[in-house]
């Protein structure tokens, strides 16, 4: 976690009204984001861009490799540093100097950030509402208490999790289901039920390979309606057919219990719609199955099967039964391809804009 972002967040919950007052915990074992992992970040991806364009991973530039970097060799600071002053400065004092002994960088301002951090440590600590828990805890008190009921959401994708997605073009951390394990501490047999999130066509921002890319007018549609732009930097995202092969392989990880289809609407008005089922590689069927490197993913042939579109406005439609016989034979043939029920169906931007599809629809 980055701390003056957390609390730039949090002031525009205060200028809305937004009563946060004992809501917003964090754990003591979550790592700190510092400027200088952020400086590192955006220098790599200069590097890589100079040298070689084409190699370049895509980062947001928010220090988060660095950070899980720092993580692995063990130097990091972590929210529970920050709780004692005194004892945080020291302990700022030897990351730097550790972490320069890694990354090149050049005339970093430690003063500027501790100024920084003082200011927000005040925030940080003098509260009634202590944001500060001790995560384990935390979560096992909730865990255990039949009033409650807990939503971990992910964030990314599952190609972009650093195990199993299309390294190095990935993330820094477990996306897929693992990570509510290891991210928070909870038991798998704790898992109750697991919700993949599917778009109706399929997404890519950053760089990576991206097999059902569409570089044409029907890209470039999908881009503007479904306003197909990255969350934290606003990049473009590219757009492409619905990848079953991914959707597949992702549900081999993940073991989904059903899935949520959204923006099912942006596809209206496309006459015929493609979907890739599986690919092909040096004669061999991958369905579900994903190259270990992205050289033998560059090789594969993406398979499809045309399915007739509709023309019909659906963002109000509530009803699976009232959706056009093309959108609702769409969704089913996704059910029958990847033998997970469609449990939700998203047909606008807005929360309300969804259809819960009944297991006999």
């Amino acid at each position: 976690m980055n701390i003056p972002s957390t609390f730039d967040e949090l002031s525009q919950l205060d200028t809305n009204g937004i009563d946060y007052k004992g809501r917003l915990k964090i754990s003591t074992r979550a790592h700190l984001v510092s400027q200088i992992q952020i400086e590192a970040d955006s220098l790599q991806e200069e590097k890589l861009k100079k040298e070689n364009p084409g190699k370049m991973i895509g980062t947001t530039k928010r220090g988060i490799g660095p950070t899980y970097a720092s993580k692995a060799l063990r130097i990091g600071l972590r929210a529970g540093d920050l709780a004692d002053w005194d004892t945080f400065v020291p302990k700022y004092d030897a990351f730097v100097a550790r972490f320069l002994e890694h990354f090149d960088i050049q005339n970093f301002d430690k003063k500027q950030e501790l100024d920084t951090l003082r200011q927000l440590y005040e925030k940080f600590n003098g509260r009634e509402d202590r944001m500060l828990v001790d995560g384990i805890d935390f979560m096992h008190d909730y865990l255990n208490n039949p009033k409650k009921r807990i939503i971990a959401e992910g964030a990314n994708a599952t190609m972009l999790d650093w195990d199993f997605g299309t390294y190095p073009y990935v993330t820094s951390s477990n996306t897929t289901i693992g990570g509510v394990s290891t991210g928070l501490g909870v038991p798998p047999q704790a898992i109750e039920t697991n919700i993949g999130v599917v778009k109706a066509y399929t997404t890519r921002v950053g760089a990576g390979p991206f097999p059902t890319w569409l570089e044409c007018e029907i890209g470039d549609r999908m881009q503007s309606v479904g306003h197909e732009f990255g969350a934290t930097t606003g990049r473009v995202r590219k757009c492409g057919w619905l990848d079953l092969n991914v959707v597949k392989y992702a549900d081999k990880i993940n073991g989904y219990s059903s899935i949520n289809i959204t923006k099912l609407d942006v596809l209206s008005g496309i006459p015929t719609l493609k979907v890739a089922t599986h690919y092909e590689l040096d004669g061999k069927k991958l369905e579900g199955s994903m190259p270990g490197t992205i050289e033998d993913l560059a090789r594969c042939e993406t398979i499809y099967a045309d399915l007739p579109g509709w023309e019909e406005d659906i963002s109000d439609i509530k009803d699976f039964k009232k959706l056009p016989a093309n959108a609702q034979a769409y969704i089913h043939f996704i059910e029958d391809q990847i033998n997970v029920p469609v449990s939700w169906i998203g047909t606008g931007p807005g929360r309300e804009d969804m259809i819960i599809k009944e297991p006999t629809e």
